[in-house]
């Protein structure tokens, strides 16, 4: 939880800047990121343009903000999962969190999983905010072995693990696995096939793209995370 602002001016200028960030997220919702726009909020708050820019110096500076707290929002919601003694079990409630967090908040959702804006660069620190969020994946798998089909992936994961420092931290904040245990590179592994699996289907269902077809998103989803449990053959 963020610290509380010393000093009056300090909470003034936060709570300013949370009014800020709630009038971008109406405008996210009502359409979508390319309609984000600092001279509409300051008009819709009563500011000028120049007075909205000492809380925010760019659009771009606005945008930071609100996808690191989706980011955060979705991280929680799934770290919120209580691990089961089977983890079969537990990867079928990350992926129901997942979906649901991603159903409530759709406009948010598609502000870190859709297209990006024009122009604009996510912030470098959503690499550690997005591990967070698949963190809980990282525990599932790491009880996993791979079978033939997922090898190739597993395969580059531990190449991945030889040669960046950043994903051998990942693991260790999951995990007490040495990095060339093959339980380390099924533990990344499978996270990525989830983590892709999820984020295709979800991305479909946020975007309409099964109106008009026979099937429910959440009978999707569980078969294809248990296609997944059986290809890393999770108790």
């Amino acid at each position: 939880m963020a610290a509380t602002p010393a000093g009056p001016r300090a909470r003034y200028r936060a709570q300013v800047r949370e009014e800020i960030k709630s009038v971008a997220l109406r405008q996210l919702a009502d359409s979508g990121v390319q309609g984000v726009a600092l001279n509409a909020i300051a008009r819709e708050m009563g500011m000028s343009g120049p007075a909205l820019y000492r809380y925010f110096a760019s659009r771009d500076e606005l945008l930071h903000e609100l996808v690191r707290s989706a980011y955060d929002d979705a991280g929680q919601a799934i770290n919120a999962v209580t691990p089961s003694p089977e983890p079969r079990t537990t990867l079928h409630a990350l992926g129901r969190a997942y979906h649901a967090w991603a159903r409530s908040q759709q406009h948010r959702y598609l502000l870190i999983q859709g297209p990006p804006a024009p122009g604009y660069t996510p912030p470098a620190d959503i690499v550690a905010r997005s591990r967070y969020a698949m963190g809980p994946f990282v525990a599932v798998f790491a009880q996993g072995e791979a079978t033939e089909p997922v090898q190739p992936v597993v395969d580059e994961m531990a190449a991945w693990l030889r040669t960046d420092a950043g994903a051998v931290d990942w693991l260790r904040a999951r995990t007490d696995l040495d990095p060339a245990d093959p339980r380390a590179h099924c533990a990344l592994g499978g996270t990525i096939l989830a983590w892709s699996h999820l984020h295709g289907t979800v991305s479909l269902e946020v975007t309409g793209q099964y109106t008009g077809m026979g099937h429910r998103t959440t009978t999707l989803l569980t078969t294809q995370l248990a296609l997944l449990a059986d290809a890393f053959r999770l108790p």
